[in-house]
């Protein structure tokens, strides 16, 4: 462990264990202590797994409870130091060179390759990550809130201040360790869609507004701007959200909830533009003497005073002689109106702002002041280009079979059902949105499960339905069954005879967007199967587009786990078949994700970076090129690998009482009372797979240990390939000249070593199936051995020295949450008498269950 991350978390660590004696004694911090050591032994072969459980079975439950509280708390600090590391790395490797993985990186690489589309990949570079709610962030608001206190103490304290200063901010650091550890870890109330729309918020006031800007001159710098002249760099980022706005299977997001939602964020970047608006202005001290005013701007100075005259009045006085500083006190000024709603002084559209900006930048530049013109002026351009009066652009997402029957229900003229009019509702909501912030802040409407053109056409014939009230809409199909995946082509070609579609292609110059869903399709076919039918269909459809002279954006619906799509996304871009993405990149960033990605400034410019460069290497011929000879040479390979990993994985899940067992061995029915969202597990309330969200699922086995969804049929796969007579070398070279087999063996890699086969081993036997134990554990030893045999590794990440360091670090902590979690799960199991004793293993095995998502740092 590097020594800066080592003397903070043995600095938190050492406060924590000064909370736990100050709570329950010494007593208290030795059982953690021993539980410690013995898992650690454990993993050394210097105990067994049998004193580890003799231990913690020992306890009280109480004293259970407060051990597994121990070490989630932990996790927290120890996250929260493993952040902080990554910040400082990030800034010791910005010593003036282009850092690998940044978009200087990628520039450099394409005019190196002699592609000369740089400037053409660049004028229609995209990338569109999209916030959803997904119930992954397993953190209370509250324990987020505490945890970056903490997070700026540290900080402070890594800056080295003085002596005094320094025992005060120790002080204070102690102090909120014990608050944190005093908070209760979990959620005892049900959050509503608002609370997620308000937790989101967080991650846009504190990151992503103010880093946007910085990204945007990055790409320019690499461009050979110097921020003396108009940027070369647009503003290739757009952020949207289904928070608020997806309902597929959540009965409490309501047309109200969707215009409550709206609202919000329209108050979040008002404020925040206010704010920026005005700073500058206060800044901006340039005066006419040195810096004249263009005839443009004193134009609209005076125009401003003829409409306002006692607000630019009042700013004149304090601003003598300074025009600039004058217009822009006016903008934020009329900013603020427009959050309030002040119709006589609010701007009627974010395009008047531009057009108010502009004004003063371009008087700047005419007196010579070019860095005032593009320097903090362009950033404020940026950020109004960026998020509008909107912030985020908010989609709209629901199930195909509620669209049939209600515009069943409307054609037959009778009375129409709640769900009917809450559809309805929904249409009139974005209509209303559309008038108020302009057609971009909501005109996506996606279809989930779609099966055929029809689907979209029934969305298109329920809006056409409100006459006059019609919104603006594109129609998104979501494709996410291996079969839907297949027919996605033929669906393209129905939406194509559907004349509102036609409509909206001739609008937007023939620009069309296709989800692809990464989640369900895993969990019907498999990791495998589904990663290479989600390469087929991008193939797929990227052909089609170019048929039809199309400029197809493709969604992907990928999780935070790897079960789900997950992964290092800039490894991901750069698997993609050639020719889908085009310069384009749109993604959904789900639960823990966001935070992950998008909580701190440095780490939220390195996550967007990295994609930035990913997709514009992806978009050139030589990387397009080298991709599509690998997959021509190595196709014939992977599919067999697919039709026995399908095989094996189908075989598995379709054992009778499959689903019965699965709820058996896993906290898979506890989980809904984390309430760690406000969706249902569930879509119906069927208790089969089918029905079962695809987050519960990989989140539950992640609790076993076992990441059966990362891995599971893969083994079998790359058997049946060395099994027919071949030996190792075809499938290394695979692994080393196709992206696509590269990140697929590597995410299965990285799910392996965040199992742990003893481990999983006592949560199968919980289910008394050992049919179904040994077709796991079978499976696991399987893949791994010839995961390490293909990669050439003799253990688990042995490429990835830093994730491995920080893996084999915490598994033994997770360990023990894992035992205790055991002993909830199997007396739960086993049948409890006594309601107070019930309450204690379900409060015992949530606590775990939370402590485990912190320490795995995955959920679903």
């Amino acid at each position: 462990m590097p020594e800066p991350l080592r003397r903070d978390v043995r600095l938190l660590g050492a406060m924590l264990g000064d909370s736990l004696v100050e709570y329950g004694g010494k007593g208290l911090l030795d059982d953690v202590e021993r539980l410690r050591h013995a898992v650690i032994a454990a993993r050394r072969g210097e105990a067994g797994i049998e004193e580890v459980a003799a231990l913690v079975d020992g306890w009280t439950l109480e004293r259970a409870g407060q051990v597994a509280r121990a070490f989630t708390v932990y996790f927290h600090l120890t996250n929260l130091a493993e952040e902080h590391h990554r910040i400082r790395t990030l800034r010791e490797r910005d010593t003036g060179g282009t850092v690998p993985g940044s978009v200087a990186a990628a520039v450099e690489e394409i005019r190196a390759s002699g592609d000369g589309r740089l400037d053409g990949i660049i004028e229609g570079l995209e990338f569109r990550p999209v916030f959803t709610a997904h119930p992954t962030e397993a953190r209370r608001r509250a324990v987020v809130t505490a945890i970056q206190r903490i997070s700026d103490l540290l900080a402070h304290l890594n800056e080295s201040p003085g002596a005094s200063e320094r025992e005060e901010t120790e002080r204070t650091l102690r102090e909120e360790i014990d608050l944190l550890w005093r908070t209760a870890l979990r959620r005892h109330a049900q959050m509503d869609p608002l609370d997620e729309v308000r937790t989101a918020m967080a991650a846009f006031d504190e990151t992503i507004f103010r880093v946007v800007p910085r990204i945007y001159r990055s790409l320019d710098r690499a461009l050979d701007g110097d921020g003396t002249r108009p940027p070369k760099a647009r503003p290739y980022l757009r952020f949207g959200s289904w928070i608020g706005g997806d309902r597929d299977g959540n009965p409490y997001v309501t047309a109200q909830v969707t215009r409550d939602t709206v609202v919000i964020q329209a108050d979040h970047v008002l404020r925040a533009l206010e704010n920026a608006c005005g700073r500058i202005g206060r800044e901006l001290t340039v005066h006419e003497a040195t810096t004249p005013a263009s005839e443009e701007l004193l134009g609209a100075l005076a125009a401003a005073r003829t409409a306002h005259p006692s607000l630019v009045r009042e700013i004149a006085k304090r601003s003598p002689g300074e025009q600039h500083r004058q217009f822009l006190l006016h903008a934020a000024a009329r900013i603020a109106a427009t959050r309030e709603r002040d119709a006589d002084l609010a701007y009627a559209s974010p395009d008047e702002l531009l057009a108010d900006l502009r004004t003063v930048q371009d008087s700047l530049a005419a007196a010579g002041a070019v860095r005032q013109a593009y320097g903090r002026v362009q950033q404020l351009i940026w950020q109004v280009e960026t998020f509008g009066f909107h912030l985020a652009e908010l989609e709209i997402r629901q199930h195909s079979e509620l669209h049939e029957k209600a515009l069943e229900e409307v054609r037959s003229g009778g009375a129409l059902s709640e769900m009917t009019e809450e559809i309805l509702e929904t249409l009139r909501v974005v209509a209303w949105i559309q008038r108020r912030f302009g057609v971009r802040a909501c005109h996506r409407y996606i279809v989930s499960f779609t099966r055929s053109a029809d689907d979209i056409a029934n969305v298109h014939a329920l809006a056409e339905s409100l006459g006059e009230g019609a919104p603006v809409l594109d129609v998104i199909p979501l494709f996410e069954t291996g079969e839907d995946l297949e027919r996605a082509p033929a669906v393209l070609d129905g939406m194509l005879r559907i004349p509102a579609v036609r409509r909206r292609l001739d609008d937007t110059g023939r620009r069309l967007e296709v989800m692809l869903g990464y989640s369900d399709s895993a969990k019907q076919l498999g990791p495998t199967s589904a990663t290479l039918r989600l390469y087929d269909t991008q193939e797929a459809l990227a052909a089609w587009a170019a048929r039809h002279e199309i400029r197809l954006t493709l969604f992907h619906g990928r999780g935070g786990s790897l079960g789900r799509g997950g992964g290092p996304a800039n490894r991901a871009i750069l698997a993609q078949a050639p020719g889908s993405v085009a310069g384009r990149f749109k993604v959904t960033e789900q639960g823990e994700v966001i935070f992950a990605r998008y909580g701190r400034r440095e780490i939220a410019r390195r996550h967007v970076e990295q994609v930035t460069s990913a997709v514009l290497l992806a978009s050139t011929d030589p990387v397009q090129d080298r991709a599509r000879a690998a997959a021509t040479r190595f196709r014939p390979l992977a599919d067999k690998i697919s039709e026995a990993a399908k095989a094996a994985f189908r075989g598995l899940i379709e054992t009778e009482d499959f689903a019965a067992w699965f709820a058996r061995v896993s906290p898979l029915e506890e989980i809904s009372e984390l309430r760690i969202g406000s969706r249902p597990a569930r879509r119906k309330a069927a208790r089969g797979l089918a029905d079962l969200r695809a987050i519960p699922w990989v989140f539950a086995w992640t609790q076993t240990r076992v990441n059966l969804p990362g891995w599971y049929g893969l083994g079998s796969g790359l058997a049946a390939v060395c099994d027919d007579g071949r030996d190792l070398a075809e499938l290394r070279e695979a692994y080393e000249a196709w992206p696509l087999f590269n990140t697929l063996l590597d995410n299965a890699e990285m799910s392996l070593a965040k199992s742990d086969r003893a481990i999983a081993e006592r949560y199968l036997a919980l289910g008394e199936r050992p049919d179904l134990s040994e077709a796991v554990l079978s499976e696991y030893d399987r893949t791994r051995r010839l995961v390490l045999a293909v990669t050439g590794h003799e253990r688990l990440l042995e490429n990835r020295r830093v994730l491995s360091r920080a893996v084999e670090l915490r598994n033994p902590y997770v360990d023990a949450l894992s035992h205790l979690q055991l002993r909830a799960l199997k007396a739960l199991r086993a049948g409890v008498e006594s309601a107070d004793e019930r309450a204690h293993l379900e409060d015992l095995l949530l606590l775990s269950v939370n402590g485990v998502a912190a320490g795995l740092q995955n959920t679903g």
